[in-house]
């Protein structure tokens, strides 16, 4: 067992420590100030290896191990967490492709995200069906050698922006309640309408809308593995994404953290720095052990996965206490700088913003909960 990076990784994390210090931190308060989503940035990214980090080199992509990979996250997220969820929409919605798509599929859609720039959305969540997939009502019916899809996904990353959505829908078949079948579905489909941007509390620099489908036309072959198997595959799809939203929070976490330390060692307050007062240590102690033991959850997961056994239950671990880990370290950094962190020229507002979106999406830690539980009562 080892806890040292090799020369490789250790290259790809100062490079993108690097870019995400000069191209990314600079601009993260006005990304999250007007909401913009910053494409050339994105494309930037891409020339830079820095995107579409799950595709595998043969499809365009960079063809990174899945450590550097988290690596590679943290870093960005520790810039602008807002422009790391974006990033990573392409990498969740490539996840279900890779599990179970066609070699046709891979080829047609992986390129595109690689080769072509484009992004794309992961269509799961619905108004009526969040935490509980087996809810979701977006249906498909099968007529003839194409299905057509009805329903409306919710929450959606990228969706006014995304050139393909990976959706999951219940295909009506008698005899059958729960079918779930996963499909590719083209932004020009006819059809399809993307509705207004969400107004966010954080990750403001990410795009977030809804996706509506009324008689939309798919090909067969636009269908992600068997018919009744997309609920497998998106929770495969989970499997590989959650230890990257635990990443995402350790960005979050380390920028908070880092950002506390220097400002208890600035601020003076009854005649010395804070970062002298018993009460500010404990809470610098806590932040770091706290961020230490989140990153060895992270990186457990992570080398599973590299190693191809993925885990539900060390997933559901990575993503759950990196998570509730940057929420309260955020929380406790605005403490930290007191009325100063209420302002949002000093940067642990944003960080407390977007922490806690870390906590609810891609499964709340409440359905993590849900999942470990399942996990160690069964084994």
């Amino acid at each position: 067992m080892s806890f040292q990076l090799i020369d490789e990784q250790e290259a790809i994390q100062a490079m993108a420590r690097d870019f995400a210090a000069n191209e990314i931190a600079p601009a993260a308060s006005k990304y999250d100030e007007e909401e913009a989503f910053p494409v050339e940035l994105f494309q930037k990214m891409r020339e830079y290896g820095l995107a579409n980090l799950a595709i595998p080199e043969q499809y365009g992509g960079p063809g990174i191990d899945k450590m550097s990979h988290a690596i590679i996250v943290e870093e960005i997220a520790k810039a602008c967490a807002g422009v790391a969820t974006s990033i990573e929409a392409n990498s969740l919605s490539s996840y279900p492709i890779l599990v179970g798509a066609s070699e046709e599929l891979k080829q047609k859609y992986l390129t595109k995200l690689t080769r072509e720039g484009k992004f794309a959305s992961f269509a799961l969540t619905e108004p009526g069906a969040g935490s509980d997939v087996s809810s979701l009502s977006t249906t498909a019916r099968r007529v003839g050698s194409e299905y057509v899809l009805d329903g409306e996904k919710c929450f959606i990353t990228n969706a006014s922006y995304a050139d393909f959505f990976v959706v999951l829908a219940n295909l009506k078949e008698e005899g059958k309640d729960k079918n779930f079948t996963a499909f590719i579905v083209d932004r020009e489909s006819l059809g399809v309408t993307v509705g207004e941007k969400e107004k966010k509390l954080g990750l403001r620099s990410s795009n977030t809308a809804s996706v509506i489908f009324e008689e939309v036309v798919v090909p067969a072959s636009n269908r992600i593995g068997a018919e009744g198997e997309g609920f497998k595959i998106f929770m495969k799809a989970l499997m590989h994404a959650r230890p990257m939203v635990g990443a995402q929070a350790l960005g979050i976490a380390q920028a908070a953290y880092e950002a506390s330390i220097d400002y208890a060692k600035e601020r003076k307050q009854f005649g010395k720095p804070i970062a002298n007062l018993q009460a500010i240590q404990f809470m610098l102690a806590d932040m770091a052990m706290n961020i230490e033991a989140a990153r060895l959850l992270v990186h457990k997961a992570v080398g599973l996965l590299q190693e191809g056994r993925p885990s539900a239950q060390h997933a559901s671990f990575a993503k759950c206490f990196a998570s509730d880990t940057a929420m309260s370290v955020a929380t406790d950094a605005v403490q930290i700088f007191g009325g100063y962190g209420f302002i949002r020229d000093y940067p642990v507002e944003k960080y407390f913003r977007d922490a806690k979106i870390m906590q609810i999406y891609e499964g709340t830690n409440q359905i993590q909960r849900v999942v470990i539980a399942k996990e160690i009562l069964s084994s």
